[in-house]
């Protein structure tokens, strides 16, 4: 049974609940997770469905090759596998509903790539506090300070913290709530990784027993009409 499916990240904005609290949201557009290939554990060793999202302008020969069992008519833009344990029920070709895996109320995990930063010192990469600003040292207040210890072992530990890229990693953010299911759409509650038109990997891990539903505003043409 699959349990996680891939979107692509829309706008942020907010919503409200019927209990009056503002709460951020993210769109996340799921529309068109296609089945390209099914990987058992025969002949693959595992047993894993190949999804296609999006759509692919300039495709290679591969990228083209690659759907003709699943009957598309365009190059997938995205193409990403999930682990299953059964593979019962699956087709290529077919279409992954987002209503048959999450429903209003359900936990999920978020994975996705954050935004790239570029190249960055210690204290914005790692919060470091500075150096002082007296006693002559008004030019080390974003240094990173000492890095080695002397004679012994005469070289920096692996992994250190220091100034270097930042960002552009793949990052997960655990317990988030599905507010809102549709046809295309996913409605999240808090923020995400990564960019507007980015890939995300969004995987149910449970469900909320207490959750609160969007409050919705009344038409007043349906009140007019009653």
């Amino acid at each position: 049974m699959i349990n996680a499916i891939f979107g692509i990240k829309q706008e942020q904005k907010q919503k409200f609940l019927e209990n009056g609290i503002r709460i951020p949201v993210t769109e996340i557009k799921v529309e068109g997770n296609s089945i390209i290939m099914l990987k058992n554990k025969d002949k693959h060793g595992y047993n894993s469905i190949q999804i296609g999202l999006g759509i692919n302008k300039k495709p290679t020969k591969a990228e083209s090759g690659n759907i003709k069992g699943a009957n598309l008519k365009v190059a997938p833009r995205f193409l990403r596998e999930l682990r299953v344990d059964d593979l019962s029920g699956e087709n290529i070709g077919e279409v992954i509903k987002v209503s048959s895996v999450f429903s209003p109320g359900d936990i999920i995990d978020v994975i996705g790539i954050s935004k790239g930063k570029g190249f960055a010192g210690g204290v914005k990469r790692h919060h470091f506090k500075g150096g002082p600003r007296t006693h002559g040292q008004s030019d080390r207040e974003r240094a990173p300070g000492s890095i080695g210890q002397t004679t012994t072992p005469g070289r920096v530990y692996k992994g250190k913290r220091m100034a270097g890229r930042m960002g552009h990693a793949r990052v997960t953010v655990k317990n988030l709530k599905v507010i809102e299911v549709s046809d295309d759409i996913l409605l999240i509650k808090g923020l995400v990784p990564g960019s507007v038109n980015s890939l995300l990997e969004i995987k149910k891990v449970g469900e909320d027993k207490k959750f609160v539903p969007l409050y919705k505003e009344i038409k007043e043409e349906e009140n007019a009409g009653k």
